[in-house]
Formats: structure tokens, sequence, C-alpha cells
């Protein structure tokens, strides 16, 4: 299988150039972009062309294309130059500025060379079809050394989550025994939810929210670092009026210390995305991972129900265009109020 899609990958490059007449990187390596995702697929992976990449020297790059899986975890990088390049010259400057250089592949459609760990470790003829295939093969099934510590940390989570909500659970019940504070605000949050989102909420799904809110307030703080949320949101405002009345301090480190391995690479890989519409997408990846964890069964009544971006950007989009056509407004105008 693996040498019919080389030879179908070179018979793609001939016809581009029979028809195009070009040799050029930009004109032939959407061929080699195909033969990279049929790879891709045998391991559900699947690659994404010039999704941009945040520096070691704080500055922005966009590698060809970039192979991630479903928790959209990066898995390896793809560079394409043009045959009449120097190609060591080429990826020694991409070196110098600051592109990956734990597991990325160059080619120039006559050269593929593997660099793994900042070193090359395999440079092979793209003409020699059984090299090739070992050559990419070895490339998607490479584990980065952070992809190992986050798998490890969702597995970990998953053991630990179930002990630490038993312990919010047990620790609300006592609480609402002896806190005074604790049930007045509680009461105030419980008011506040029935008004603002269903009048049939009850006590159960009201702890259920304090405890999700605990568990996943440092994962929206670390992807976003938007702490004005919870000043602004009314029902995160009093969420945390009641956390602030009991988990604090040294409870709130001692419960939440055997999850910090989780947290830590959700930090980490975070820090890597510097695109705002990638941080929605990541999020929303970590948070349904949580909610199948946490409680499968009540995730769609309880959990962050998600409106799909390419709605929300129609819903705004439309709504800027009514505001402008009827009212010579826009959404960002100070004067225009939101009522959600």
């Amino acid at each position: 299988m693996s040498r019919l899609l080389i030879q179908n990958y070179h018979l793609e490059v001939e016809k581009i150039i029979q028809y195009g007449g070009s040799r050029k990187e930009t004109s032939i390596r959407v061929a080699f972009q195909n033969l990279l995702n049929d790879y891709c697929a045998t391991k559900n992976f699947i690659l994404i062309p010039e999704l941009e990449y945040r520096t070691k020297h704080n500055t922005t790059v966009y590698p060809d294309g970039t192979v991630k899986d479903a928790l959209r975890l990066p898995w390896g990088y793809w560079e394409s130059k043009d045959q009449d390049d120097d190609l060591d010259k080429a990826i020694q400057n991409k070196f110098i500025k600051g592109y990956p250089n734990d597991n990325i592949l160059f080619e120039d459609s006559q050269t593929a060379v593997l660099i793994q760990g900042g070193f090359e470790v395999q440079r092979v003829s793209m003409a020699d079809a059984d090299k090739l295939d070992a050559l990419l093969t070895h490339f998607i099934h490479y584990e980065r050394p952070e992809v190992q510590d986050f798998r490890k940390a969702i597995e970990c989570f998953k053991t630990d989550l179930q002990t630490v909500i038993n312990t919010l659970r047990q620790t609300l019940d006592s609480q609402n025994q002896s806190n005074r504070k604790f049930k007045a605000a509680f009461k105030s949050l419980f008011t506040l939810c029935q008004q603002s989102i269903n009048p049939k909420i009850n006590a159960f799904d009201i702890r259920e929210m304090i405890i999700q809110h605990i568990l996943t307030e440092d994962i929206f703080l670390t992807v976003f670092n938007e702490s004005q949320f919870h000043r602004e949101n009314i029902i995160a405002t009093q969420l945390e009026a009641v956390v602030n009345t009991f988990f604090v301090g040294k409870v709130r480190r001692e419960t939440l210390k055997s999850l910090e391995s989780y947290y830590a690479v959700i930090r980490r890989e975070a820090a890597n995305i510097s695109n705002h519409h990638e941080k929605q997408k990541f999020l929303k990846v970590i948070y349904e991972n949580f909610y199948k964890t946490y409680n499968p069964k009540a995730a769609d009544r309880l959990g962050i129900v998600y409106t799909p971006s390419e709605i929300v950007r129609f819903m705004i989009e439309s709504t800027d265009y009514l505001l402008e056509k009827h009212f010579n407004r826009l959404l960002a105008d100070s004067d225009v109020e939101i009522l959600d």
C-alpha cells in the first residue's frame, strides 16, 4: 500500500509539472501534502497547512504543515523547498528563525531529510520508494516527549479525578452544615441560577457546577489568561464567591495537587498557541476530555455546551451587517448593548 501511495505521489508531481510547466515548490508541494496526509490517516492524524507556531524567540512562523492528533497535539512538522535551493542551508536558516527541531521533515521533491530531537536521523532519495516509506513511517510514529507526557497526564487524570471529586463533594456537604458564609453564598448562587438559567435547577446541580468550576477554572485561565471573565460574568462571579468561602490556601493546594501534572502539561501546550481561534479549539478538546471522565451522562446538561465557531461567526457578522445597515452602528461601538 505504501509503495502505491509513493508511486501515486510521483505521478501527481509529473502531472503538475506537465500541466503547469513549473517545478517550483509552491506548485508541486500539494502532491507531497497529499502523500503525507495519507500516512497521517494510518494513525488518525491530519496534516494542517500553514498553522502558526510560536518560536523560542517569541516570534511566529508558519511551517508548511503540522501533524495534529484528535487532542490537537502537534506530532511533527513539514517544510517543502525548491529543488534548486541548497537544502542544508535552507534547513539551517529555518532553525535560526526558530522552527521546531524535535520532529520535522524537510524535502525538495528530490531528497527528504528527517530531523528528530535536534539531530538528523535520516536522509533519503525520494526516488527510492522503500527508503522514503521508512522515513515517512518513522516521522509519523515518532512520539515527542511532550506528547508522551500529555498522554500520561491524561491517564493519571482519569485515575485521580474521581478521588478529587469525591473529596470535593464531602467538603461541600461539610461546609453546608457548618459554614454560614458558604450557606449564604450558595443560596445567592442558587437563586441567580434559577433566574438566569432554569427555574427547575436544583441544589445538586448547583453543587456539581461548583465542583466543575473549581476543576476547570485553572484550565480556562491557563489557556486564555483572561481573568476579567470572572469579573464580568455574573454567574462566574457568584461561583467564585461561593468557592472563596472555603476553598482557599492549603485546602485548595492539597485537594488539587494530584491533578497538577495534568494542569502543568496543559499550561505548557497552551503557551505554544498564540492564535485565539486555535486556543478556543484546544480548550474545547480539553473540556470534552474532562467531561467524558467527570460525568459523561450529565455532561450535556451541566457541562459546557458549544455553539460551533462557524455559527458564532455567522451570528456576529450578520448582526454587524444589520446594525450598520439600519442603525449605522457596529457591535463594537460603545453605545450598543448586547443582551444574551
